[in-house]
This record gives structure tokens, sequence and C-alpha cells, in this order.
């Protein structure tokens, strides 16, 4: 299947990667990018203090009385606070490092990234939130 954005992307992609085309560097590098994306959130916390970071054990209510979204949004995601303008650009960036790599990974190996993509959205649309448990 083809779909034109993700294509010229993983095409833009494949033209542009000359320096680091070895499937070690490009794998390394989408760690890499991973990492960065963890360092940009934590900088977030720790230097900016824009969003803060209140994590403890969430309480499971009894489930047998709610629905799957009543119980999915009575569950904590841990953030407080809203990204600033310049973190905010900061994690975009390392996103679209991650984006860049994976792309790259998956045309090294033959693989298109709109494929997996309709893939992953059916079974979430076949299963649900059951396909994430």
């Amino acid at each position: 299947m083809k779909d034109s954005l993700w294509d010229e992307f993983q095409e833009a992609v494949q033209n542009g990667l000359v320096r680091h085309r070895s499937v070690l560097d490009v794998t390394s590098k989408f760690q890499e990018a991973s990492v960065r994306i963890s360092r940009a959130l934590a900088k977030s916390v720790t230097t900016c203090g824009c969003v803060r970071i209140n994590a403890q054990k969430n309480q499971i209510p009894n489930s047998d009385k709610m629905s799957l979204s009543e119980l999915r949004a009575s569950l904590d995601d841990h953030l407080e606070g809203e990204l600033c303008t310049a973190c905010r650009e900061v994690l975009e960036e390392e996103f679209g490092r991650l984006l860049f790599y994976l792309a790259a990974l998956a045309d090294l190996l033959d693989v298109n990234v709109y494929d997996i993509l309709i893939k992953e959205r059916k079974k979430l649309s076949t299963l649900g939130l059951y396909n994430l448990l």
C-alpha cells in the first residue's frame, strides 16, 4: 500500500542518508534518538520546570463496574503542567530525528513504514484497548 506523505518522507530519508548508511549506524542512531527524547523530557522537568512528574502507583478501581473509557480516564499519566514553547520545540526536533532513523532503518530492511501503520491501526480497530494490554 502507498501513501504519498510517508512514501515521500521515506524516500527523502533514503536520499539523504549518506554518512550513516550501515544498518549498525542506523540502529545505534535510532537508539540514541530515543534516549535524546527521554533526556529532553527530563530537562523539561529538572531544568525548565514547565512540566512536573508526580508518579505513584496507579490505583485501579473496581473495573467490573466501569467501561474501558472510564477506566482509562481514571488512571493518572503522572504529568502536571504543559510544555513551554522551547521544550516543545526541542522534543519535536528529537521526535523528528527518531522518525528519520525509523524510516532509514525500515528502508534499509525494505519495509514500508506506511504499511506498518496500516497494520497497527487495523489491530487497534479490531482489538481496541485489549491490543495494548
